[in-house]
């Protein structure tokens, strides 16, 4: 039986909030809006664009204009030295009209997540963002939504999974490390009727 590729990133993946330092090459970052390019599209309307942000001063000003793990914070903040060295603004084009850009985010990004994670680059995918800066500081035209930002980098943390055990709130242990609860497989699946 062949490898399974996709599942085992699937599994593997987690949100990453600490980088290493090494830049991400032009190659990798336009490979994974070719990843988001691809997702399915309802009606195969098409209404993403996406803007690479790979410039170190220009990171320096859009960290500024995003949150950071919620749960944790500040501790789950990126300190000096670990913070993107990457990130794509995803933009809808509000002119397409699509009814189900939504969709079409969340198909996008999760390609981009799952294409980074096989080049050893951890995202973190943050809807808590400053549009108005965001807009203001990248001249991004009115006709365009701006919907998220995915930080990027190279891993340097391991996040881990754990089991659901009455809260959804990710915390860190002593050693810095980041547990991400989960509900149980049998919790969420059901078989051909509720």
């Amino acid at each position: 039986m062949p490898e399974k590729y996709v599942y085992n990133a699937i599994i593997a993946r987690r949100t990453i909030r600490k980088f290493k330092q090494k830049p991400v090459t032009k190659e990798i970052l336009s490979g994974l809006v070719n990843a988001a390019r691809l997702a399915p599209s309802g009606g195969n309307r098409q209404p993403l664009d996406y803007m690479i942000i790979d410039d170190a001063a220009l990171g320096v000003e859009l960290f500024k204009h995003v949150r950071w793990a919620g749960y944790i914070a500040p501790k789950g903040v990126p300190k000096s030295g670990e913070m993107p060295t990457a990130y794509i603004i995803v933009l809808e084009d509000k002119p397409v009209k699509s009814t189900t850009a939504a969709y079409d985010v969340g198909a996008a990004v999760q390609n981009i997540m799952l294409a980074a994670w096989e080049e050893g680059i951890g995202c973190c995918w943050q809807g808590a963002i400053d549009r108005d800066k965001i807009r203001e500081l990248f001249k991004i035209p009115m006709d365009f939504d701006i919907d998220s930002v995915i930080s990027l980098g190279y891993i340097a943390e391991t996040p881990v999974v754990e089991e659901y055990k009455g809260s959804i709130k990710y915390w860190l242990d002593e050693a810095g490390v980041i547990h991400v609860p989960k509900l149980k497989l049998d919790e969420v699946l059901r078989w051909n009727k509720f």
